[in-house]
């Protein structure tokens, strides 16, 4: 019994320290940012064209994990939050085995491809851990910065066109890209303060997720964003994925999360996936004397 508590007491710093999906379910305790402008001070407006700056969920950083699922759209087992699966789309989210959500496994048996340190791809970055979202722009282009594993994606705003999606890639003019993790983005202004996103040409299906409860996505997606600068401390962000391959109609992931501006001097904690910690992790969990074998030891 001795040495069964002192292996489960090992286990449980290794899921804190390592960036698995324990670390993301427990997190770090909250920092303190402070607001761009004094709360006793009336909101400034938002400036024209301009959605740069270090921004974090409103509700505090927490808001943003998202372990439960997509924002809009929580993996709960609810019947309003059922998704519009086509048959293969239903066939794939059962053939995932994800460690967060209404259908969760033992850590064991998960086949989330973030376990192999994979990039998380996109729409996911969207959905995982996110506490901190630098954003720069320039007159051609928008970078969106995302905390974990440093990830970033460029958005063009110079008036090109969205890629044609083809399959395995994308055809821009007259060549033919490959297909990305982030995919390929374009950026329009639609007025003053909302820029609508649409991005095409990411991974197939047997390489990223929608979300950390293992639902799916294709390469066959349309991902539209919507930021709309409320004043200059807070954005609201939307999204929708549209893919046929997947699901029977466009449906919304986020609606209108607010995004609070940050001091741009707040210090960004690493966070990011190490295969060496994850393997460490890993045979910790598969360990026979623990008696866990990627279950719950018995007492």
């Amino acid at each position: 019994m001795g040495n069964k508590r002192f292996v489960i007491l090992i286990v449980v710093l290794v899921a804190v320290l390592t960036s698995s999906s324990a670390f993301a379910q427990t997190g770090w305790p909250d920092p303190v940012w402070p607001r761009a402008t004094q709360d006793n001070k009336p909101a400034r407006p938002a400036p024209r064209h301009n959605i740069s700056g270090m921004w974090g969920p409103a509700a505090g950083p927490t808001a943003g994990t998202q372990v439960s699922g997509v924002a809009a759209m929580p993996n709960d087992g609810k019947p309003e939050h059922q998704l519009p699966y086509t048959p293969y789309g239903l066939q794939l989210y059962k053939s995932h085995k994800a460690l967060e959500g209404y259908n969760a496994v033992a850590p064991g048996e998960q086949n989330d491809p973030r376990e192999l340190c994979d990039p998380l791809g996109f729409p996911r970055s969207n959905h995982y851990q996110i506490r901190l979202t630098q954003i720069f722009q320039d007159d051609v282009k928008v970078v969106m910065l995302y905390q974990y594993d440093n990830r970033w994606r460029i958005v063009w705003t110079d008036g090109r066109e969205l890629p044609k999606l083809l399959e395995q890639g994308v055809q821009i003019g007259d060549q033919l890209k490959e297909q990305r993790f982030y995919g390929y983005s374009v950026g329009k202004w639609v007025d003053d303060t909302t820029l609508v996103v649409q991005t095409v040409g990411t991974m197939p299906e047997d390489r990223v997720w929608l979300d950390s409860t293992g639902r799916p996505i294709s390469d066959r997606v349309r991902v539209t964003e919507t930021y709309h600068r409320v004043d200059y401390d807070t954005l609201e962000w939307s999204e929708t994925i549209d893919d046929p391959k997947i699901y029977t109609r466009p449906w919304v992931t986020v609606d209108k999360f607010p995004l609070k501006l940050k001091d741009p001097r707040t210090d960004v904690m690493e966070y990011y996936c190490s295969p060496t910690e994850q393997m460490r992790y890993d045979k910790l969990f598969s360990d026979p004397i623990s008696g866990s074998d990627g279950k719950a030891p018995e007492r």
